[in-house]
């Protein structure tokens, strides 16, 4: 019997993804109808990004499960109309790239790169960095991206604390938890890296008060949401001295407008959402195995949790 798979997107991620996804599928023995105009009462699946046209989903009567296309679900899990399971995007090349970034700018700024780079003067600044032993790293979320990332910097031999709201145990890691394992684990960070989910919980995580919390010259790594980050509160620290500088990939309005002050900050670096990208090779395997799963009566992998949004 044919399964037929929604692809609700925009026409640039359909090219993107229509031929790997279908390879995936065929590889994962599935009969599969991919398409962009299946009839919502016929729809087995929904391949899903957030600016599609689909956000009324009580026409999609024999859906079972949506499959998003990012790591990123807020924008969705609000959605009353959606009673069906919602999977979020685990993908290995995401990681991979997550991983790369975050290492990359942890390492460039406890390297102290940016007075080599940016200072090709002739004047010899001599100054060696500690060993990465002395330079304390703290992650906040512990999820999939979060555990990858304090893995890799854990074998790089910075000492990492990773803070989650419920307990974790990752070996390598010291992890915290709750409100006054947050309070630890702020003050002990000489970088901050910020990989939560954007939740009513976290918005503004990271206001006046915690990043004054934080060590004199701390540095801030955002790969996560930008509202995590009060920005005006983040600017003021920069301005006061008290941080180091904030390297942000994440912000609250994308593109980042023109106008914005981060963007002419001395302290503040900006990427323009780069550090994980979904790969659609890679990705589409996540869903075909997503798929397989439905249709054999096994558990989704990555389901969302919808009382926590993520």
């Amino acid at each position: 019997m044919t399964t037929n798979v929604l692809f609700a997107a925009n026409d640039a991620l359909w090219n993107d993804y229509r031929e790997p996804l279908r390879t995936a599928l065929s590889d994962a023995g599935i009969d599969a109808h991919l398409a962009t105009d299946i009839p919502a009462p016929e729809v087995d699946y929904i391949v899903y990004s957030p600016g599609s046209d689909v956000q009324d989903f009580t026409p999609f009567t024999r859906c079972k499960a949506v499959l998003n296309l990012w790591a990123g679900v807020e924008n969705i899990t609000g959605n009353d109309t959606l009673t069906m399971p919602l999977a979020r995007m685990v993908d290995d090349g995401l990681t991979r790239g997550m991983v790369e970034w975050v290492t990359g700018h942890v390492l460039r700024h406890h390297l102290g790169l940016d007075a080599h780079i940016l200072h090709q003067d002739g004047e010899w600044r001599h100054d060696p960095p500690p060993l990465a032993t002395d330079r304390p790293v703290t992650i906040l979320g512990l999820g999939a991206l979060g555990r990858a990332c304090g893995e890799a910097l854990a074998q790089l031999g910075f000492p990492v604390t990773g803070w989650s709201r419920s307990p974790k145990d990752v070996p390598g890691l010291t992890c915290l938890h709750g409100g006054d394992g947050l309070s630890a684990a702020l003050e002990r960070a000489g970088i901050l890296v910020l990989l939560l989910p954007h939740t009513h919980e976290t918005a503004n995580l990271m206001n006046d008060a915690r990043l004054a919390s934080l060590p004199r010259g701390a540095v801030i790594l955002n790969p996560g949401r930008g509202a995590l980050i009060d920005d005006d509160a983040l600017l003021a620290a920069l301005d006061a001295g008290h941080l180091g500088h904030a390297t942000l990939d994440t912000f609250r309005t994308e593109p980042l407008p023109p106008e914005h002050p981060f963007w002419a900050h001395p302290q503040v670096t900006v990427t323009p959402h780069i550090a994980s990208e979904t790969r659609p090779a890679s990705a589409a395997r996540v869903i075909a195995e997503n798929v397989r799963r439905g249709e054999a009566g096994e558990p989704l992998l990555h389901l969302v949790d919808r009382d926590r949004g993520y």
